[in-house]
């Protein structure tokens, strides 16, 4: 099952979209997250590139900035990934839509179906507050 994924800001600006393959028809949400990081992560890993910019949903600690502000490239471990995501979901780092329905824990189950959309939105901390 083909599923759209979509990375948005609090006021619901798109800042990338991407599809996911080869879901199962029902998923926990802590399952959607772990084929989420494993794709970014594999495609990151895979790129030939010797110096490339991380834009997944967490950043990894294993990578780190360069005197000119590009991004030294690391191999990065998705394992390690996918704990770092959840422990950002469980502590309101990002929340998440699957077809406009907020999950509300790591365990809810989704019906996946062709162009589910699933939104992960990314919170900012306010400077000050």
């Amino acid at each position: 099952m083909p599923v759209i994924v979509k990375d948005e800001t609090g006021t619901g600006k798109v800042l990338n979209t991407f599809t996911l393959a080869d879901l199962n028809e029902v998923m926990s949400l802590r399952e959607i997250i772990k084929a989420r990081i494993y794709q970014e992560v594999t495609d990151f890993n895979r790129e030939e590139a010797a110096l490339s910019t991380f834009n997944g949903l967490v950043q990894p600690g294993n990578i780190v900035p360069t005197s000119n502000g590009v991004r030294a490239r690391r191999v990065i471990d998705w394992e390690e990934q996918v704990e770092m995501a959840l422990a950002a979901f469980e502590t309101n780092g990002f929340f998440v839509l699957v077809d406009n329905k907020q999950a509300e824990s790591l365990d809810q189950r989704f019906d996946v179906a062709v162009e589910t959309e699933v939104s992960f939105v990314k919170l900012v901390q306010l400077v000050g507050g």
